[in-house]
């Protein structure tokens, strides 16, 4: 299975189309279809791609991507000024799961944070000083992902919303706190 387009990969892409600039070098995390990857491709200096299953990866590398099967970056040595990432961000009940592959597009663990917090955790090894991240929340646990921006000392506002169903879709660009001089 790979992760088909929906309301959160367009509140991505809308983020990331007024976020990209030409000197960027970006990296999309969990790409999926490569929705947003191919959209952003011509507006930025260079893009890497990563995701979990075979299936995207391939499809992915067959569209011309540099990518990476890895989970969130782990193993990526290199540094961006733009990181992206629509993780899934709400927990997948027991009687849902179809297969590990399928699980790793849509859930995202106890709570819907814990693909989230792993992400958070490697994000200063990835994005470079001065650079961004735009993440995909739920209005469901926005407050725990926010909590948890605020312990590893990130700056984060809410640049875009989508409202859907029974929650809003959060776009939040994250960057580093900024030191007092």
């Amino acid at each position: 299975m790979i992760y088909e387009p929906a309301e959160d990969s367009e509140l991505l892409l809308e983020a990331a189309m007024k976020e990209v600039k030409p000197e960027d070098e970006v990296i999309e995390i969990g790409a999926g279809s490569g929705f947003v990857a191919e959209k952003i491709r011509g507006k930025c200096k260079y893009i890497m791609v990563t995701d979990i299953s075979p299936f995207a990866t391939r499809a992915l590398r067959e569209k011309g991507f540099d990518v990476v099967q890895t989970d969130i970056a782990r193993g990526v040595r290199k540094r961006f000024s733009l990181v992206l990432f629509n993780p899934p961000y709400l927990e997948l009940e027991i009687e849902l799961k179809r297969g590990f592959y399928e699980d790793c597009a849509i859930d995202g663990g106890k709570g819907g944070i814990e693909v989230i917090c792993r992400f958070l955790d490697s994000l200063r090894e990835i994005m470079d000083k001065g650079g961004r991240a735009l993440l995909i929340v739920s209005s469901q646990n926005a407050s725990r992902v926010f909590e948890k921006m605020k312990l590893m000392g990130f700056q984060y506002e809410i640049i875009a919303e989508r409202r859907l169903f029974f929650e809003k879709i959060l776009a939040i660009k994250i960057r580093e706190q900024e030191q007092d001089r």
